[in-house]
């Protein structure tokens, strides 16, 4: 072999292997094969974070796992955080009065989870079919974190939906932003619980490459003041994490 043929970039052929450190808790169900509620199976490259509310019979996690095995597929490195109150809306949005009680379960988050998805470029968000829990539960994951989101679900929600309700978005500017993240791509008609379409796959695909592609930070900065304020965190974890 010549000396030029040291100069030339060496390509990988084939499959490209990724490592994936598993959940921290053992799956649901036969054979683990679900993934537990408060658990983070996180990429070696911290490309992607894609969230799946809390599982159970009306929150099947099959999309989420279909679209992190495409995405990995096309080599994006792909996190995959499973919130451990991911049913429901948060109530501090709804309010606690009589006329909020149908709401069922209270959708939240801990400390841990938001410093989890800050670690990441962007966040990929998985959500169903009501228009409601989709603003309100986006509003409240970006709301402590400056971080791109992509959102994935089943009703065509646009960007004037989340400006509306005070959620920075990259083509509507809302008049009250309430949000440090910012919502900068939607991909609807992905049902929960079904097999996700090829179109829709494709869509994700595009965008998340796309947005790879421009500058995103490594890490988001994260509003411990206010993880602080709604006791969410103590001052003293602030402390000891600087």
């Amino acid at each position: 072999m010549g000396d030029h043929a040291w100069n030339k970039e060496i390509n990988m052929f084939g499959r490209d292997t990724q490592l994936v450190d598993c959940r921290e808790a053992m799956g649901l169900g036969r054979g683990g094969g679900i993934a537990q509620r408060g658990t983070l199976s996180e990429a070696a490259r911290p490309d992607v974070v894609a969230i799946a509310m809390t599982p159970g019979r009306r929150h099947i996690t099959k999309p989420v796992c279909e679209i992190t095995y495409g995405l990995r597929r096309e080599g994006i490195q792909v996190s995959v955080l499973v919130l451990e109150a991911g049913a429901g809306v948060p109530m501090d949005e709804v309010g606690t009065t009589t006329a909020s009680r149908g709401y069922g379960a209270s959708f939240g988050l801990t400390a841990k989870e938001i410093e989890q998805i800050a670690r990441h470029k962007l966040v990929l968000i998985h959500m169903g079919n009501v228009n409601s829990h989709i603003v309100l539960k986006t509003k409240k994951i970006l709301k402590y974190v400056n971080i791109p989101a992509v959102i994935a679900c089943e009703y065509p929600i646009d960007f004037e939906d989340f400006a509306k309700a005070g959620v920075k978005t990259k083509y509507v500017k809302p008049k009250n932003p309430e949000t440090e993240g910012t919502v900068v791509a939607i991909v609807s008609g992905i049902t929960r619980g079904e097999t996700c379409s090829r179109g829709n796959l494709n869509e994700l695909v595009k965008e998340i490459r796309q947005l790879l592609g421009e500058k995103v930070e490594e890490t988001h900065a994260v509003r411990s003041d206010l993880l602080i304020k709604e006791g969410l965190m103590a001052s003293e974890d602030v402390t000891e994490s600087e």
